[in-house]
């Protein structure tokens, strides 16, 4: 995406907008610091010599990130920029983390860009936390940090041997379980910030299971690599009420009517849309969905960004927006299409039998398998039950009934094709091993992808990245019978 030094002071006056808007919800914020876990990409050039970076690793390199007032509370943070902009993800995880736990009666908020990032940090801080504890007792960083940036900066923080500090971690992280860690690990924090919305929106029971629900999930920003867009004025609303205000000196923003039921979500991105049957900003309607267009500063024009959607209401007469999905992220075998927010919506419902069992749905993704006669949905599931030596031995019949409950929660066309036309298979859910998709993270980063802006995809269609599933795998379920289809 082209982008130009001015972007730069717009994104910048965002993030400046975020927590005047937060404090007027949570005050004393500036009483403490930030643990906000942000990572920066090695950056290329193009074939003529311009940078190519991402979006956010060009913000953290940028004289706004790092030339940015000390002496404002909200800017102090635990991190330090040489962990931050530290390019080996490993090393400055690890030091931002110990940062944290060092600080930790400072810090009043936590956070990541995503949802998944964060997960992944509390995932990391798992596998080594007893090192993390160990170079707290001793007041010396581990081997493995070899930057010479990050050791110079961690040696101002971990200045001497804290042995009483390294046993209240300790006892904390050696419990079984780990519910509610966060509020026990960091006990002044106020909220975690992250993006929650579309595919990040299935964190939310984790982010809830490490915080005991103690912790309000705060969604500030609508942004993207080609434009920042708004803000949300609600930040202690419900997830799923998330709404956003854009912000009109961001870009020009149009958008393309999909109706009052997204009826025409399945539609061709490719497909030229006549101007005149694009509408402003001031022109869009109450409980109508849209697809958003943008032309930027940076020179994109009437440039389609693919997300979704929905008319919430209005701050003053500035339409507010929710975000629906990303448009045509679908599977399909026949005449189903089944949007990310359909799968989102029914494996919502079909998770909900896991609870009982004290089991957790951490990540998921699909393909729609047509080597298979007929054809058949496979979800990859990765489990974390919060006793694993006390695994129910139905759990089986549980992921059986998980199989049909989401076939049962799709459309109408995916229902006939299973149960009359015979044209799709039973459902099938594949088990995956822990940590699977953190391997699959590694996997797309390997690939030139960013740890900050890294979602999962929801539907995979590379054969590198099933190859890497599919040798994980370690039970298969399948629908027991046909969903229900009323002609």
């Amino acid at each position: 995406m082209p982008s130009i030094a001015e972007d730069l002071d717009r994104r910048t006056f965002v993030y400046n907008l975020i927590m005047p808007i937060v404090n007027q919800y949570i005050p004393g914020l500036d009483e403490g610091k930030a643990m906000y876990l942000y990572f920066v990409k090695a950056e290329m050039s193009t074939p003529c010599g311009l940078p190519a970076r991402t979006v956010l690793t060009s913000y953290y390199k940028s004289k706004h990130f790092k030339g940015r007032s000390r002496n404002i509370p909200f800017n102090d943070y635990t991190s330090p920029d040489q962990a931050i902009l530290c390019e080996d993800s490993n090393q400055s995880m690890y030091c931002q983390l110990l940062a944290g736990l060092v600080l930790r009666h400072q810090v009043l908020r936590l956070g990541a860009v995503f949802a998944s990032a964060f997960l992944r940090a509390i995932t990391y801080l798992e596998k080594n936390w007893t090192k993390l504890c160990n170079d707290i007792r001793k007041g010396k960083l581990d081997t493995l940090i070899t930057s010479p940036e990050c050791q110079l900066a961690m040696s101002n923080i971990l200045s001497s041997p804290n042995p009483s500090l390294a046993n209240e971690i300790e006892k904390i992280c050696g419990n079984s379980s780990w519910r509610g860690i966060l509020c026990k690990l960091w006990p002044k924090a106020k909220y975690i910030e992250a993006v929650v919305t579309g595919s990040m929106a299935q964190y939310i029971p984790s982010l809830e299971y490490y915080s005991d629900k103690k912790l309000p999930l705060v969604c500030p920003m609508y942004a993207s690599s080609e434009c920042y867009f708004g803000v949300n004025l609600k930040p202690l609303c419900d997830p799923s009420e998330v709404s956003f205000t854009l912000l009109p000196n961001m870009g020009y923003f149009e958008f393309i009517p999909l109706g009052e039921n997204a009826w025409s979500l399945d539609g061709d991105e490719e497909t030229e849309v006549h101007p005149n049957n694009v509408v402003g900003l001031v022109q869009v309607k109450l409980g109508c969905y849209y697809e958003l267009v943008v032309s930027t500063y940076a020179g994109l024009y009437r440039y389609r960004i693919g997300d979704v959607l929905r008319v919430t209401g209005f701050h003053n007469k500035a339409p507010q927006f929710r975000f629906i999905c990303r448009k045509n992220v679908v599977l399909s075998l026949d005449n189903d299409k089944t949007s990310e927010e359909d799968l989102h919506k029914s494996i919502t419902e079909a998770k909900k039998l896991l609870e009982p069992h004290n089991a957790m749905l951490l990540e998921y993704t699909s393909f729609a398998d047509a080597s298979t006669v007929p054809g058949h949905y496979v979800l990859y599931w990765e489990i974390r039950h919060e006793h694993p030596k006390q695994v129910h031995s139905n759990l089986h019949d549980v992921l059986k009934e998980c199989c049909i409950t989401i076939e049962e929660e799709l459309d109408y066309i995916y229902r006939r094709c299973r149960t009359h036309d015979k044209c799709i298979g039973p459902l099938e859910i594949r088990v995956v091993k822990p940590g699977t998709f953190e391997a699959l993270m590694d996997l797309f980063i390997s690939r030139g992808g960013s740890m900050n802006q890294y979602k999962t995809p929801r539907c995979i269609k590379s054969k590198t990245a099933l190859k890497l599933l599919d040798v994980n795998v370690q039970e298969c379920f399948f629908s027991p019978r046909d969903p229900i289809w009323v002609p």
